[in-house]
């Protein structure tokens, strides 16, 4: 259960399904409710089969590539702590290149929105992607694998309920509310960042010594 609520929770904060609302309340304006309700679902799917595909390719990609499980809790560390202040900074479409002009016209021109740019880059992105792929190399027995999974599928249950609820969400909280609840769950973030920059960082001395 505890392994259950730590995967989920980080998952959850890292990826934000809250701070993709805004994005996605804007370009489905023009979308009826049936429509909005099929691209949730489709992103939702999307974001499954992404996370899965790098929870079980994780231990290929840092062989393949030559990189030590330190190297990549530390590179992924920088990656969701960067993600977190841009959260807590309120520049996350920023950071995930979302206000540039050409990216911005390629979105309103393109008729299917739920691969790019919602699943890719806005919600499972680089620091989700480093966290399975951790997860694979920390957690090998069946009954863990399974434990994460079941997080992985339960985050994307909620993203798909978020998204297809962000015009009520919207109207609901407000700008003010989603920028306040995307300002904690962005502390929320750097401190898991930190967390596993700190945990690689002792590993490596703990080598060293020994």
């Amino acid at each position: 259960m505890d392994l259950f609520l730590i995967a989920f929770g980080a998952l959850f904060s890292i990826i934000n399904p809250l701070g993709t609302v805004p994005v996605f309340v804007g370009l489905t304006q023009e979308h009826s409710k049936k429509e909005r309700a099929k691209i949730a679902f489709w992103t939702a799917l999307d974001v499954l089969i992404i996370l899965f595909l790098s929870f079980f390719a994780g231990q290929y990609i840092l062989s393949f590539f030559g990189i030590t499980l330190n190297a990549l809790k530390i590179a992924g560390g920088l990656i969701i702590t960067s993600s977190g202040f841009a959260l807590l900074t309120g520049k996350f479409r920023e950071h995930k290149g979302m206000k540039r002009k050409r990216v911005q016209e390629d979105i309103h021109n393109r008729d299917a929105i739920s691969l790019t740019p919602l699943a890719i880059p806005m919600l499972a992105g680089p620091g989700t992607i480093s966290l399975l792929i951790t997860y694979n190399q920390e957690y090998t027995l069946t009954k863990d694998v399974l434990i994460i999974l079941s997080a992985v599928l339960l985050v994307t249950i909620a993203i798909y309920l978020i998204l297809k609820s962000a015009h009520f969400i919207v109207k609901f909280l407000g700008a003010s509310g989603i920028n306040a609840l995307s300002r904690i769950i962005g502390f929320i973030v750097i401190s898991i960042g930190v967390q596993y920059i700190i945990s690689s960082v002792e590993n490596i001395v703990i080598n060293l010594l020994n």
